[in-house]
């Protein structure tokens, strides 16, 4: 009997075990999942396809076809599909099924965007099944905000009032609304359409949305920067020390408004020249937003298992390892700027930075906040207190620039 007793106690502790091991192993592979979905997500040249005018025009003509066929609208469908005033120039890239094109617009350039190929690509809203015709009750307008709040809450990880998503969606009217609702459904659910339908009325470093046709939609055309460009941004005929200094400001404006304009901050994950461009009074522009992330969605990706800091390195968002749980924080522990002075300002603001109507003083001034701003580390809090005093520092410098800059021209 005690054998038996044993041998139950053993199978017993064996299960047990077998059981950790597997729910061990299903985290692991969780984890590893979720890594990889988000490095696709960062870095979608992987799968990238090759782009072409042939594809591309075929894309147009096939989203052209459902309009015709009365699957799909938008204010854009006319001028493409009818009346030949949105003319398809070129294909500006394909990655992991995103498809994005240049073409004229009554004049003027932009950019044709859609997270996927077909319209038929995107999960239909089913809701649409529920009208037989047009004697039947409809959806009500206030099921359908409902799903519209959840699928933007799934998209930006916010709870947003009714008010702020009513632009997002039609209003109950004219014969087409049912391929209104459906155009509306796909775009939805393209995270960066919603940033730009939602956030340029509250800052004008996003750019707006133009219009759309189906699941295409169209924003203003601006020259990405590149680290090929000297000045990383193409600047045209303006003197390089004086456009540099109103960029760098411009960046802090950015800064400033993506922590404080919104109801939570908006933690930038990739940081580089291509993700942003310039308007021609120097305003930066956010104009790949995949990688951006409100706080509530960035506490989320960041709160993972973790055997050291370096697991809880999410790109350009950082956070630190609970060794006592092998859990990472929750909390970014450095910030937007940090990210631009590390990866922007240093190119412009390093020692081999030569400007000779700036003065060597200041200069150097300039040189050492950049490099303060690049370095802090420590508690998050701490680390808001130093940016916020390196980020007035570093405007003063800036400002100051300018007017050493100005003086010379007169």
């Amino acid at each position: 009997m005690a054998r038996a007793a044993g041998a139950r106690g053993r199978a017993a502790r064996c299960g047990r075990w077998r059981r950790g091991a597997l729910l061990a192993f299903a985290a692991w592979t969780a984890g590893w999942v979720l890594a990889a979905a988000l490095l696709l997500r960062a870095h979608p040249s992987v799968l990238s396809e090759r782009c072409t005018d042939e594809k591309s025009r075929r894309i147009l003509a096939a989203l052209c076809q459902d309009y015709r066929g009365g699957w799909l609208t938008g204010a854009l469908c006319e001028d493409l599909c009818v009346a030949g005033e949105l003319l398809y120039q070129r294909c500006l890239y394909y990655e992991r099924g995103k498809k994005v094109l240049q073409a004229q617009w009554r004049g003027r350039t932009v950019v044709l965007k859609s997270k996927r190929e077909a319209f038929s690509s995107f999960p239909p809203l089913n809701l649409l099944g529920e009208e037989t015709g047009p004697g039947a009750p409809g959806i009500p307008d206030a099921e359908l905000l409902l799903m519209v709040a959840g699928e933007v809450k799934n998209t930006l990880g916010l709870e947003l009032p009714n008010n702020s998503i009513v632009p997002l969606w039609p209003a109950r009217q004219g014969p087409r609304w049912r391929q209104q609702l459906a155009s509306a459904w796909s775009l939805l659910q393209q995270e960066e359409y919603v940033y730009f339908s939602l956030l340029p009325d509250l800052s004008r470093h996003i750019l707006p949305v133009l219009g759309s046709c189906g699941h295409f939609y169209a924003v203003e055309y601006l020259a990405a920067g590149s680290p090929h460009h000297r000045a990383l941004f193409p600047l045209g005929d303006a003197g390089q020390a004086e456009a540099i200094s109103h960029i760098a400001l411009s960046f802090l404006d950015m800064v400033s408004h993506f922590d404080s304009d919104f109801s939570h901050r908006l933690h930038l994950c990739d940081v580089k020249p291509e993700n942003f461009a310039i308007k021609r009074d120097f305003t930066v522009v956010a104009i790949d937003v995949d990688m951006a992330f409100f706080e509530p969605k960035m506490r989320e990706i960041l709160e993972q298992n973790c055997t050291g800091d370096e697991d809880c390195n999410f790109f350009d968002c950082f956070s630190k390892c609970d060794l006592r749980v092998n859990r990472c924080g929750a909390q970014r522990v450095n910030s937007n700027l940090q990210v631009i002075c590390d990866k922007i300002f240093r190119r412009w603001f390093s020692s081999t930075h030569r400007s000779p109507a700036v003065s060597p003083q200041l200069r150097l001034q300039l040189q050492q906040a950049v490099q303060e701003c690049a370095h802090q580390e420590g508690p998050s809090g701490n680390s808001r207190t130093a940016s916020s005093g390196v980020f007035w520092r570093l405007r003063w410098l800036l400002q100051a620039t300018l007017r050493e800059l100005q003086e010379v021209e007169k």
